[in-house]
């Protein structure tokens, strides 16, 4: 439980870090596509740090799979730093190079929800 929340607050931390650096470092700066891109970035993390306060708080569970958990916070944390990090290079430099890599870290959230979904589905109260 420990290791995910604290995962889980670092990255809202950052989440937050990356939100208002948009709101008063890159307005202006760049431009609004890919100021846009960076705000879905770091939306994106927020829900996905918040999700992995879900994944620390099953761990605490014994009566849930820990497998399906973990599969969720891991793959999670895989679309953050693929989703959200590629919309940040783009918003950052507007660069292309790694946009491709970006629904790779959506497949990754897909995986995380479903991996929590199977863990609700099977979890015997």
């Amino acid at each position: 439980m420990k290791l995910w929340l604290a995962l889980a607050a670092l990255n809202g931390f950052i989440a937050v870090m990356a939100g208002a650096f948009a709101a008063h470092g890159l307005e202006g700066r760049v431009a609004e596509r890919a100021l846009a891109a960076f705000e879905t970035g770091a939306r994106y993390h927020m829900f996905h740090a918040l999700a992995l306060i879900a994944v620390a708080w099953l761990t605490s569970h014994s009566a849930i799979s820990q497998a399906s958990v973990t599969l969720a916070g891991w793959a999670f944390l895989a679309g953050i730093l693929l989703f959200s990090g590629t919309l940040y290079v783009y918003g950052l430099t507007e660069s292309r190079a790694l946009v491709m890599l970006t629904p790779v870290g959506g497949v990754a959230f897909l995986i995380g929800w479903a991996a929590l979904f199977w863990t609700a589905v099977r979890f015997k109260a």
